[in-house]
C-alpha cells in the first residue's frame, strides 16, 4: 500500500472515531513488534483502525537482531519516517547491560525488560519460554530464584518497564495462583515501586491477574499497556481493558514515555 492510501485510509478512520464517543480511557500499547507478516505500514493502518498508539519495541541483545551499538543508529533512521510511533528497547538476557551504552539506550523513548532469560545457580542459561531450554529440578526453589532474579533486575538494570510479568515456564501456567503467592507478588511489586519502573499489563499472555495488579495498583505502581505480538495476528487489547474496567484506572495510573523524535531529541 502507497504512503498516500495509508494517509487517505487514516483519515477515512480518524473521521469516523470523530464522530462516536465511547468515555473510554485511551489505549497506548507500548510493547508491539514488526514480527511475522506485520510490518510498520501495517502498523500504521492497525493503529488507526483500532485507536490505539503505538510503541514499536525492537529486541536488543545477545544473539538478538540488534546486539551491538553500531546497529542503533538503523533502527534510528526507520523510525525518524514514523515519528506517530514511539520506539522502545527490549532489553533481552541480562547480558544487555554491557552490549549497549548509555548513549546508544538513549535514543530510544524507553526500555523495558522481563525476567525471562537468566542463568540459574548451576550456570545453566534459561530462556524459560522454550520447555527444552527451561531448567527446573525443584518447582519451588526456580520459583524463589525466578522472583529473585526479578527483583534484581528491577534493583539493577536501566529500564523504565517490567513486561511479561509473572511469566511462567508452560509446565507450571496452569497453577499460576500456587506459585505467585501474596509474598512473591509483594516482593516484585516493592521493587518496581521503589525504582520507579512500570509493570505491563501483558494482553497476549493475560497477565499478570487480577490479584497481582490490584496489590500493584494499591502499592502505587504505574502501569503500561503491551501485546507482545508474534506476528500480525493481534487486536484490541482486550485484556488491559478488562483490567482498566476492574480497576477503575485512570490515565494518571499510567507511565507515559517521551517521544524523542516528535519533541525534536532525536
Amino acid at each position: 500500500m502507497t504512503t498516500k492510501k495509508i494517509s487517505i485510509f487514516i483519515s477515512i478512520v480518524l473521521l469516523s472515531m470523530s464522530c462516536r464517543n465511547t468515555g473510554e480511557l485511551p489505549i497506548t500499547d507500548l510493547h508491539i513488534h514488526l514480527k511475522g507478516n506485520f510490518t510498520i505500514d501495517d502498523a500504521v493502518i492497525k493503529s488507526a483502525a483500532e485507536n490505539i498508539k503505538y510503541g514499536i519495541a525492537f529486541n536488543c541483545g545477545y544473539k538478538f537482531p540488534i546486539h551491538s551499538d553500531s546497529q542503533i543508529d538503523s533502527v534510528v533512521n526507520l523510525m525518524k519516517g514514523y515519528p506517530r510511533f514511539y520506539m522502545a528497547m527490549q532489553a533481552e538476557g541480562r547480558e544487555w547491560v554491557n552490549i549497549f551504552s548509555k548513549e546508544s539506550r538513549d535514543k530510544f523513548d524507553y526500555v523495558f525488560t522481563d525476567g525471562m532469560t537468566f542463568t540459574d545457580a548451576r550456570g545453566r542459561r534459561n530462556r524459560i519460554w522454550i520447555k527444552e531450554e527451561t531448567w527446573i529440578d525443584d518447582e519451588q526453589e526456580f520459583m524463589d530464584y525466578l522472583v529473585n532474579t526479578i527483583v534484581k533486575i528491577l534493583n539493577e538494570e536501566p529500564v523504565q518497564i517490567y513486561v511479561n510479568p509473572t511469566y511462567l515456564p508452560e509446565q507450571m501456567t496452569d497453577r499460576y495462583d500456587y506459585f505467585w503467592t501474596k509474598e512473591r507478588m509483594d516482593k516484585v511489586i516493592n521493587a518496581a515501586r521503589e525504582n520507579n519502573i512500570a509493570i505491563e499489563i501483558n494482553n497476549r499472555y493475560r497477565i499478570p491477574s487480577l490479584d497481582f495488579l490490584k496489590r500493584a495498583k494499591k502499592a502505587g505502581v504505574k502501569f503500561t499497556v503491551g501485546t507482545n505480538n508474534k506476528d500480525e495476528n493481534f487486536s484490541g487489547a482486550e485484556y488491559a481493558r478488562e483490567i482498566i474496567g476492574k480497576l477503575k484506572l485512570k490515565q494518571d495510573d499510567f507511565y507515559q514515555p517521551v517521544n524523542k523524535r516528535q519533541d525534536g531529541r532525536n
